[in-house]
């Protein structure tokens, strides 16, 4: 399965992917592209240092945010993926890929959907928001993209406690080092292996060991 993996910051959920391929995590899929809207971008730095190709391409080279999203659309559509993986990428995907890719994105996001998500939430802001409601449960969830803001079908979550302690920083690499990097590698080899089918609103995943599942 090839996957391009779509990025803006540091690139810490592509770390954990270009990981997991090498450890065995992750089978039967290689990474054809990593994109980033960011030239600053660490993950950059990141796909370079693993040999895989990537392109660097911002809204802010263009006059017109149309024309962004059909450059964006036609580096997706080169790279030919099998599945788009969204780890950590601020850009809104148009609807035009949402279209041309249906049913073959994911995302991770930062907290346990249907809480603490939709328009707004994104990196620190989802941790500050749960820790202004005094929540004592975050996470993060693996889901697919439709045309919503993180209103596509749930693939997989895993919950984490909140602290008494916490800062939205501590809680933000707290979820990711226990729940973000274990289920977004769980969630694409359950898509290189063909287990995951969707029906309406629900994943089901089929033939695999509930035991993994129920260790994460």
């Amino acid at each position: 399965m090839r996957i391009a993996v779509l990025v803006s910051g540091g690139g810490t959920n592509l770390q954990a992917i270009i990981d997991s391929i090498n450890d065995g995590r992750i089978t039967n899929t290689q990474i054809c592209l990593v994109y980033s809207n960011n030239p600053k971008a660490y993950a950059i730095e990141r796909a370079k240092q693993a040999g895989i190709p990537f392109v660097v391409k911002s809204p802010k080279e263009f006059e017109d945010r149309a024309d962004f999203n059909k450059a964006l659309l036609q580096i997706l559509k080169d790279a030919n993926p099998d599945i788009i993986v969204l780890a950590g990428c601020l850009v809104v995907i148009p609807g035009e890929v949402v279209k041309a890719f249906e049913g073959r994105i994911i995302n991770i996001h930062p907290s346990l959907i249907p809480s603490f998500c939709g328009t707004g939430y994104y990196g620190l802001k989802v941790h500050e928001k749960v820790l202004e409601r005094g929540a004592k449960v975050s996470g993060a969830t693996v889901h697919f993209v439709d045309e919503g803001t993180d209103t596509g079908p749930i693939i997989l979550q895993k919950p984490v406690m909140v602290r008494d302690d916490d800062t939205p920083e501590t809680l933000q690499r707290r979820i990711m080092e226990q729940a973000e990097w274990k289920i977004m590698p769980m969630a694409i080899d359950l898509l290189a292996n063909n287990k995951v089918k969707v029906q309406g609103n629900k994943v089901i995943i089929e033939d695999y060991d509930r035991k993994v599942l129920e260790s994460l």
